[in-house]
């Protein structure tokens, strides 16, 4: 796949993970778990601020969501997604969150004036990182589909 950057001062703070470093292979797994990302066969490498994922998932959907599950989180900068997909389809786009945007503003401007409805879409392909479209902050990565 590829090279994901994030920043790392923000995201969810997981134990032993600072602005400096990120949280160790184990507790990154625990943040997969608590999105029902399945980290069964994942190899997850941290290198100070670098995580390095391996593994198989199913689908292209799946791989972007456990890219930025990880990435999502403080001190990381960077995700290198290396794994395999057993059923392939395009990528999303990436977008990263600047302050004072919603999900409809993000529509907006990625889908064409007069999109924001589509803001839906965004929300469905970035649950469950997201539990709710008001709740996204400067600086998180989010998934944005093709349209539908």
């Amino acid at each position: 796949m590829s090279v994901l950057s994030f920043l790392k001062d923000v995201g969810e703070k997981l134990f032993g993970a600072d602005e400096a470093k990120a949280a160790t292979a184990d507790e990154l797994k625990k943040e997969l778990d608590k999105h029902n990302l399945s980290a069964d066969g994942l190899d997850i490498k941290v290198d100070g601020d670098k995580v390095t994922v391996s593994g198989q998932a199913q689908t292209t959907e799946e791989a972007e969501k456990i890219s930025l599950a990880l990435g999502n989180t403080l001190g990381v900068s960077s995700v290198d997604n290396q794994l395999q997909v057993a059923q392939p389809a395009a990528e999303a786009n990436m977008y990263t969150v600047k302050k004072g945007d919603t999900l409809w503003k993000i529509a907006e401007e990625q889908y064409g004036k007069g999109q924001g409805a589509k803001y839906t879409q965004i929300f469905e392909a970035n649950k469950p990182m997201l539990s709710d479209p008001d709740k996204i902050y400067p600086g998180q990565v989010l998934r944005i589909p093709a349209l539908t």
